[in-house]
């Protein structure tokens, strides 16, 4: 079974919002911003960037496929 763009974009996104979530508890935890926070607070940006881009190359696939018809 092939994955779809949009499914890996949707899984970039929900992996995003872990990453954030797992940062927002680490800084609730410690109270200061440390390293491991900053790491994930940019695997979550990659994430989102990357997830955005996936459905956007989904939405732009199927519209290439549509013109062709």
């Amino acid at each position: 079974m092939r994955q779809t763009p949009l499914f890996s974009g949707i899984l970039y996104i929900v992996l995003g919002l872990f990453f954030t979530y797992f940062a927002v508890q680490d800084l609730q935890k410690n109270g200061e911003w440390g390293i491991f926070t900053y790491l994930l607070v940019i695997l979550a940006t990659f994430d989102f960037g990357n997830g955005i881009r996936m459905i956007l190359f989904h939405f732009k696939i199927k519209t290439i496929q549509k013109n062709k018809k």
